[in-house]
């Protein structure tokens, strides 16, 4: 059994695939070639986002974004602690310093109550309001940024994120990169109202190429043509004209005709993912000990990855018994950030973030993707029965 199946997409789309990657060799623009443009405009027509900028990885997209607004040291940027480092990393590459805020127990995203009171901890200095990293209380802070993460395929709780972030004077930047088409009530993820979204397309994400790439998405013209700047080494007419610094955070071409090819049937896709993920409450609902996903009001979710919660003390015995079974799972994610060694020094201790700690001991992701079918996840789901007696 295969925890992400990518061969059996490939052989469906075959023939598409090898044509587009085909028409890229015979044109030879393997660097910004016309596919980039195509796939932007693709890509902004299936979110409602105006502007859409293809680049190299999710973390370029992250990188862009923030490298635009300029961000840096003495900026606070609040970043939830359960998700994958990249969020909490780019950040601190600026110079900023990442303000952990811990995420709702049932959802995983960012929990909105505990995003006004690390605002409030940062503004007022004062970490008994709130966990604060050890700078913060040795220098004042500016918040800056709002960084929620849409986790799992779930959009973030935006109708209470953006309030808060308003008020405030923040920017918000949407990361998207684990719930590319979802929606949250009935917009696509990317288009939420942020003043900026990024997604990655990373090989196992719901849209994924065959190495790395990413995209910016906003509805802010000057924004957008800032970030196509920095995208090329901050150039201005031209490559050679630089007006700025920047990166190179280009999309291969190569790349975004594969993207190209499996748009056509993503949408296919994702419906296939929410039967596979039916198929899953179906065959576990009744097992004892096991908590399956919830997904909040509002939201339709992509399903990146199906996670299911088992007691702290049963996750390593379960995952073993699946093993022996030859059933895959995977581990999202064993540490949270605040725990890292690489953020020892924000002095924060694990059990600040309560809820991320104990989802980091509790979770296990199965085998999910389109191509899953009902027996396979029939097989999961006694396996798991026979773990957790």
């Amino acid at each position: 059994m295969q925890f992400i199946d990518l061969a059996k997409q490939q052989a469906r789309i075959h023939d598409r695939l090898y044509a587009r990657i085909e028409a890229v060799l015979s044109h030879g623009n393997y660097i910004m070639g016309p596919e980039i443009t195509e796939l932007e405009t693709c890509l902004c027509d299936f979110t409602g986002a105006s502007n859409c900028i293809a680049c190299a990885s999710g973390t370029d997209a992250l990188l862009l974004a923030l490298l635009a607004w300029g961000v840096g040291p003495g900026d606070a940027i609040f970043v939830p602690p359960f998700t994958f480092f990249a969020t909490a990393e780019v950040p601190a590459l600026l110079g900023a310093t990442p303000v952990f805020v811990d995420v709702d127990p049932v959802t995983f995203n960012m929990c909105p109550s505990l995003l006004q009171k690390a605002i409030d901890a940062i503004q007022q200095q004062d970490a008994s309001i709130y966990p604060l990293p050890r700078d913060a209380l040795e220098r004042p802070l500016k918040p800056r940024v709002v960084v929620p993460v849409d986790l799992f395929g779930q959009a973030a709780d935006y109708s209470s994120l953006l309030p808060i972030a308003r008020r405030h004077g923040l920017l918000v930047l949407e990361d998207a990169a684990q719930a590319f088409g979802g929606q949250y009530n009935s917009q696509r993820t990317c288009a939420l109202g942020c003043d900026a979204a990024v997604t990655s397309f990373f090989p196992a994400k719901p849209l994924g190429c065959y190495g790395d790439g990413g995209a910016v998405f906003t509805d802010d013209v000057g924004l957008a043509d800032l970030i196509r700047s920095l995208r090329v080494h901050g150039k201005g007419k031209d490559k050679y004209d630089n007006i700025r610094l920047g990166i190179n955070g280009r999309l291969d071409t190569l790349q975004a005709a594969i993207l190209l090819a499996k748009m056509e049937i993503f949408p296919s896709e994702i419906a296939m993912r929410q039967q596979v993920a039916a198929w899953y409450e179906k065959h576990l609902q009744d097992i004892k000990g096991l908590t399956l996903p919830t997904l909040a009001r509002g939201v339709y979710s992509v399903w990146a990855q199906y996670c299911i919660t088992l007691p702290e003390n049963k996750r390593d015995s379960t995952v073993e018994l699946l093993r022996q079974r030859g059933i895959p799972t995977n581990i999202y994610y064993p540490r949270p950030q605040h725990c890292l060694a690489v953020f020892r020094d924000l002095g924060y201790a694990p059990e600040d973030m309560p809820a991320a700690l104990h989802a980091s001991r509790a979770i296990l992701a199965l085998p999910f993707h389109p191509y899953l079918d009902e027996d396979s996840v029939h097989t999961v789901a006694t396996a798991l029965r026979g773990a957790l007696l």
